[in-house]
């Protein structure tokens, strides 16, 4: 049995899907991310792009999902990453189905990766502005509690005090509450 060939219109648009497909994969993004298979992790992930291109196009065997399976597990080994959380198999069995729509010229599987990616960036735009307004939002606070700050005795050294407030948190009673302020930033990872 012969295998067929990608249309050459369907070259690209496969070569497209791949990496619209490896770019949302999270396991492999957070390898490259993390560099986890050393400082050529991306070169690494680059690589496994177009060896699933020829994975698909050089064969002149029936190709079986099992062997690219395979392929993507091994590409993960050397990211130093073992995957056991199912998305190799959900992979590899995106990329046959996109596979055999481009056969056929129907390319619904790469503009659906497509639309998605968009949707991702801006999804990841409009949070990026939620933590700029709420950053802006804390700096603010920030700024007020410094405002608001009780003055310091004449005698006391100001360097000091700054250092113990921001080591510790600054207690006030008023009217029976208790107001309690501190300046310890949060740690925030960004991601994206």
């Amino acid at each position: 049995m012969e295998l067929k060939e990608l249309p050459e219109a369907a070259i690209p648009k496969f070569r497209e899907g791949i990496s619209l497909l490896l770019a949302r994969w999270s396991a492999l993004q957070m390898a490259v991310d993390n560099e986890w298979g050393g400082p050529n992790s991306r070169t690494a992930a680059f690589q496994l792009a177009s060896e699933i291109f020829d994975f698909f196009t050089l064969s002149k065997e029936t190709l079986y999902i099992d062997d690219l399976e395979d392929l993507l597990d091994k590409a993960m080994i050397t990211l130093n990453t073992d995957v056991q959380d199912g998305s190799i198999e959900e992979v590899a069995e995106k990329l046959m189905v996109m596979h055999e729509e481009c056969l056929e010229g129907n390319y619904g599987s790469v503009e659906k990766l497509r639309e998605d990616v968009a949707l991702a960036v801006t999804v990841r735009h409009i949070e990026q502005v939620a933590n700029d307004e709420d950053e802006a939002t804390i700096n603010e606070d920030i700024s007020n509690m410094i405002l608001d700050a009780p003055e310091l005795p004449q005698n006391s050294n100001p360097t000091q005090a700054a250092t113990n407030e921001t080591k510790t948190q600054m207690m006030e009673e008023t009217d029976g509450w208790v107001t309690v302020a501190s300046r310890k930033s949060k740690g925030r990872k960004k991601v994206g």
